[in-house]
């Protein structure tokens, strides 16, 4: 209804223009008519205001464009009345019989209740998570896992085609210091004792790494301790950067290729595993694993280098390879290829992007930490040089951290030991279903606080304990239908629906009609926290349905169109949950 009904005014704008009415063509000028609810129904169920929004263009009043919009629209069967309000709005009331219709749709449509084609020319590529497989998940990067998996499917309810990724970072420094680090570890089961660097990772994770390796191998890569400190004699021990390099450089001479590779490669594959089993138990799965460390066996990052080289955005300074991000109003040049001959996370990242952009996808969306703000500028200066329409095409939504609270109690996140909260420790305290659900409830821009407590509650202030309940109520219903030995006649209740006279039937209605604008729009802006406060939102007014009025009445058209308005909430709360990859129990 409310799309149509967008349609018409379009191509009304569209029509003033042509005949002369307006100047100037709106649409170019990027600026469309809007529907929104209204908050107060004496001024309809949807109001417009682009007479507002385009007054000044056109140098009109908007009270008089509003006027010669609504002279022109033709004539509209889903529209009662139209008003033009205040300064020129344009409020919309319609008939009284279309919410009953939203029911029978919602029956007949089911689980596909809610999708759209909105997107369906759109070939989008999503990129989360892709934490560096050096340690274990963190409550940070759950958040980014949420809200990436529920834009996800929230972009496939709207026609797109949607391809997500995670980006495994199994090259580079990184993952040198990680196989450094076991390998220290790996040297004390075998009875060495030297230094362990201070910038190794510390977790206990590597120590049970460790452990397994040794165990496998026995002192297959074992070092005297007296033949490592010889080795590094010369390097300066006070510099933490400088003494993991040298023993990285020391053990990939005294290991070799093949025996570094397969210290490397236990690391790698050992918490990648753990990485994917977490995210699987979280409901959280990819298309594709897509290995950085590919990207150079491929010669894809020289690729990328030499296009860009080709751009005369780059310069060689003191043997390493910049670009001149400053040309793109970045605060300082960036270098692409060190002076010892290895690319940048940078370089190998941009490769990445390029690379997403040959395999035919229209839209790439990354998402990213708030701590990588200063990196996407970076990024889309580069994509820029090289002829792409970052503007329309690459997103970078910034997903801020999130602070678990006890209570009034802020809960430590991480130690000098190197642990901290992990997403599975989180899960296992409160929950999929919780943890899911309160990491998309806010703005993914805005910081969280993760109320512990509130999210193991079984009360009304838990926002997903109360929308699941409300499912659970009216499978509760259904059971008692059954007990009573009554039958749900669907026909029969479908075509009494005009006895839901109801003001909070209607305003149920009306809720239900708003679930597949609200599913676009998210699609639209790449925010899922529209769909969590919708679904409480119908929660409530379900709840308060259900404690003041009776289902099973001894009416049977009466009860039977109940019955329909019932399952209709049921369909949409489980269609929402799904979106949000919350289950939907039968009984609480």
């Amino acid at each position: 209804m409310k799309t149509a009904l967008l349609d018409i005014l379009t191509q009304t704008l569209t029509g003033l223009y042509r005949s002369g009415v307006f100047s100037t063509d709106l649409l170019a000028k990027g600026i469309t008519p809007q529907l929104t609810h209204t908050r107060d129904k004496q001024f309809g169920d949807l109001t417009c205001n682009i007479a507002l929004l385009c007054a000044k263009l056109l140098q009109q009043n908007p009270r008089e464009i509003a006027e010669r919009i609504v002279e022109a629209l033709p004539p509209l069967p889903m529209v009662k009345k139209i008003e033009i309000a205040g300064p020129g709005f344009i409020n919309f009331y319609m008939r009284d019989d279309l919410s009953t219709q939203i029911i029978g749709q919602i029956l007949s449509q089911g689980g596909e209740y809610g999708k759209s084609s909105y997107g369906s020319l759109e070939r989008v590529h999503i990129e989360y998570v892709s934490a560096n497989p050096t340690g274990p998940l963190h409550v940070g990067h759950g958040r980014g896992a949420a809200y990436g998996a529920t834009l996800a499917n929230i972009l496939k309810a709207s026609g797109f085609s949607v391809h997500s990724e995670y980006y495994v970072n199994d090259a580079g420094r990184q993952m040198d210091i990680l196989a450094a680090s076991v390998w220290c570890r790996y040297n004390e089961y075998c009875g060495e004792s030297f230094p362990f660097p201070d910038n190794a990772y510390q977790g206990d994770y590597v120590k049970d790494i460790a452990k397994a390796l040794f165990a496998k191998t026995g002192s297959h890569f074992q070092r005297k301790t007296e033949d490592i400190m010889a080795a590094l004699s010369s390097v300066d021990k006070t510099n933490k950067d400088t003494y993991i390099d040298a023993l990285i450089a020391y053990l990939k001479t005294t290991l070799g290729d093949e025996h570094y590779r397969e210290l490397h490669q236990t690391g790698l594959n050992t918490l990648q595993n753990d990485i994917k089993d977490d995210l699987a138990q979280f409901g959280v799965t990819f298309d594709k694993w897509f290995s950085e460390r590919s990207l150079a066996d491929e010669g894809k990052i020289e690729k990328s280098l030499q296009d860009l080289q080709k751009t005369g955005y780059t310069y060689e300074q003191a043997g390493a390879l910049w670009f001149k991000s400053t040309a793109f109003g970045d605060d300082k040049d960036r270098v692409l290829i060190r002076d010892n001959g290895q690319p940048t996370y940078f370089a190998s990242d941009v490769a990445y992007q390029l690379d997403k952009y040959q395999r035919g996808f229209t839209k790439l969306i990354n998402v990213f930490g708030a701590d990588h703000h200063g990196y996407v500028p970076r990024l889309r200066a580069f994509l820029t040089a090289l002829g792409k329409d970052t503007d329309g095409s690459f997103f970078a939504p910034l997903v801020q951290f999130a602070i678990l609270w006890r209570g009034d109690e802020k809960v430590s996140m991480s130690t000098r030991s190197g642990e901290y909260v992990t997403l599975r420790e989180l899960r296992n305290e409160v929950g999929n279903d919780a943890t899911r659900f309160f990491y998309v409830m806010r703005k993914h821009e805005q910081h969280m606080d993760f109320d512990l407590t509130l999210a193991k509650s079984e009360s009304n202030d838990n926002p997903v304990y109360y929308i699941q309940y409300a499912h659970a109520r009216i499978c509760s219903v259904k059971h008692q239908l059954a007990e009573k030995g009554l039958h749900h006649n669907v026909e029969n209740g479908l075509a009494h629906v005009n006895l839901l006279s109801l003001q909070n039937e209607k305003d149920l209605m009306d809720s239900l009609g708003r679930f597949p604008e609200l599913i676009i729009l998210g699609a639209k802006n790449f925010e899922t926290h529209g769909i969590p406060h919708y679904l409480r939102e119908l929660a409530s007014l379900f709840h308060t349905y259900y404690n003041s009025q009776q289902f099973l009445v001894d009416e049977t058209t009466l009860r039977d169109a109940r019955l329909c308005l019932v399952n209709a909430i049921q369909v949409v709360l489980q269609n929402g949950l799904s979106l949000l990859g919350v289950s939907a129990p039968d009984s609480m």
